[in-house]
């Protein structure tokens, strides 16, 4: 994802307490945001099987359930 869709997500979860529904991109897999660290510009992400994981900007994008 873009820088700007990036920050937007990160708003939306941590300031408006609305989380972003994601796939990565890379794997297919899909999840519910909870956080970011914008150090390393990294998205926590709440998968559909209920594991944690981090995904980096580059390697997701917003989806639809």
């Amino acid at each position: 994802m873009r820088t700007t869709q990036y920050e937007k997500v990160c708003y939306l979860t941590e300031q408006r307490d609305e989380p972003v529904y994601l796939v990565n991109l890379r794997t297919g897999m899909k999840g519910t945001s909870f956080g970011c660290t914008s150090a390393g510009e990294t998205v926590q992400v709440r998968l559909d099987n209920g594991e944690l994981d981090s995904w980096e900007r580059l390697e997701c994008a917003e989806t639809t359930h």
